[in-house]
Formats: C-alpha cells, structure tokens, sequence
C-alpha cells in the first residue's frame, strides 16, 4: 500500500457542458474500474464524494455485494478493490477523514484538462509523494470537470494528460488508471 496517497472521484461541485454547477451521478464503470485501479496502485484510500443520499445508498448497495456475502465469495479481487472505496458527503469531510488517518492535512492535488499558475508535473509530483510520508489528495471531477473554486483552493493542479493528437476528452476512469501509472508504477517514467 502507498500509505500516503488517496484519490476522490467528485461528484459536486463539477460543471455540466454549459458552465453550470451540478451534481452528476454516480457511473457503475467508475466504481469498479477506479477502485481496481486504486487496489493496483496501492491507493489508501479512493472516496466516492457525492451528497445525494439516494447516489450514496446505491454506492453503498454495490459496496456492500462486494464486501460481504456472496459477491465477496463470488469473485475475491473485485472484494479486495471494494475495500479501498469510502463514500462521504463533500470535500471538507473527504479530507478530515485523512487528517484523522494520516495526523496532518493532505496536500491537494486537482486533475483538469487545462494548465494553470500551480501546475506541477508528472515527475515532480511523484518526487514529491516518494520523497516522504506526508499525505496526498489526488481529486478527479466528473461532469465537465472540477469548477475554479475546488481548483483555486489546492495546492497544486496536476498537468494535463495528452495524447498525440489535439482531442483532450478522457473518462474520468481511464484518466484516474493513467495519473495512477504515471505517478505510482515500478517503471521510471520521462
């Protein structure tokens, strides 16, 4: 386990395609594939953030089949990946929650298409997480991605993952595998 990093996928405050501020839904594929990911990875923690309680009892449903029961006996390494999943309300109780874990404060790292001022890099950031203890927050937005007030309040926005063309539009799940990789594989990474 990487004892010092935790991921969120959020669900609110994102954008929705016209700039407004929304709450998206829970995706099926996010949970499992995110949560495997993080299993992989060795991911302490991967919060699922959204306040709807309807969104939280049907990730808890899911949760629960695949924790406990026959879903657990069913199929072991999508039980072992459930375990490092968590549903809270917001942020602020995201990263009490790992305050509480780790005795200090995360340092927040928002994921987005676009650079900014505090952009940090691949390989700094995972200098970063490898040169020590501290925690670390990674947040992914759903939607049409993180607003600027999530963004203005972390530390640092991870650089954008591109491609070899101008198209700039991952799912959040296969956007969460690739900065995982990149910031927690055994290869060396340029």
């Amino acid at each position: 386990m990487n004892s010092n990093l935790y991921i969120a996928l959020l669900h609110y405050p994102v954008y929705n395609k016209d700039g407004d501020i929304i709450t998206t839904t829970v995706t099926n594929y996010d949970l499992h594939d995110i949560s495997r990911a993080a299993r992989t990875y060795g991911i302490n923690k991967y919060y699922v953030v959204n306040q709807l309680k309807s969104q939280q009892a049907l990730v808890q449903r899911m949760r629960d089949y695949w924790t406990s029961g026959y879903g657990a006996q069913y199929n072991n390494t999508r039980h072992q990946a459930f375990k490092v999943m968590k549903i809270v309300d917001d942020l602020d109780q995201t990263i009490k929650d790992i305050e509480k874990r780790a005795d200090q404060k995360p340092t927040i790292v928002t994921t987005s298409a676009k650079k900014s001022d505090n952009t940090i890099s691949f390989i700094d950031l995972r200098d970063k997480i490898n040169r020590g203890n501290d925690p670390y927050l990674i947040i992914f937005g759903t939607g049409w991605g993180l607003t600027k007030e999530i963004i203005d309040k972390s530390d640092y926005l991870l650089e954008p993952i591109t491609g070899n063309t101008g198209y700039n539009h991952l799912s959040v799940r296969s956007a969460a595998s690739i900065i995982m990789d990149r910031l927690l594989s055994k290869r060396n990474i340029e």
